[in-house]
């Protein structure tokens, strides 16, 4: 009896930590709600570890992934197909840079903040377009 207690309360303590923790939806968007062309909408978002992100394929052409530059030093990569919803849950502390494969050159890219984070040095660094670079910057104010 006192074993089967004890075992419900720990299902119990491990299922409520879960179920605190939150879903976030980004759209792949064509056009976003502020005009701007090919966008992933929020473009930042401040999560918790074990938080999930799913990115709907909203408009045609788009995919998400994180670029391979621009993740905290243990996490695991993601690289979504285009058309395809994505889905991942983000355990590892740190800023991710997620980009739209073919609209990158545009500026297509989001930025996920896991936890009390300031932006990493050097993460800008390397060759990033233009236009990505720009809304990177913006995105980084946030933190």
């Amino acid at each position: 009896m006192i074993r089967t207690l004890a075992t419900g309360l720990a299902m119990v303590t491990l299922l409520g930590g879960a179920a605190c923790a939150e879903t976030f939806e980004i759209q792949m968007l064509n056009k976003g709600s502020d005009g701007e062309r090919m966008v992933f909408e929020p473009a930042f978002v401040q999560a918790a570890p074990g938080d999930t992100i799913r990115f709907v394929a909203t408009d045609k052409g788009h995919n998400a992934e994180v670029s391979k530059d621009m993740l905290p030093e243990g996490a695991v990569p993601f690289k979504g197909k285009i058309n395809e919803e994505v889905e991942v849950t983000l355990d590892v502390e740190g800023v991710y840079g997620v980009i739209c494969k073919p609209h990158y050159a545009m500026g297509m890219v989001m930025t996920i903040a896991v936890g009390d984070v300031q932006a990493p040095e050097g993460f800008l660094e390397g060759r990033v377009p233009k236009k990505a670079k720009e809304r990177f910057e913006a995105q980084l104010g946030n933190l």
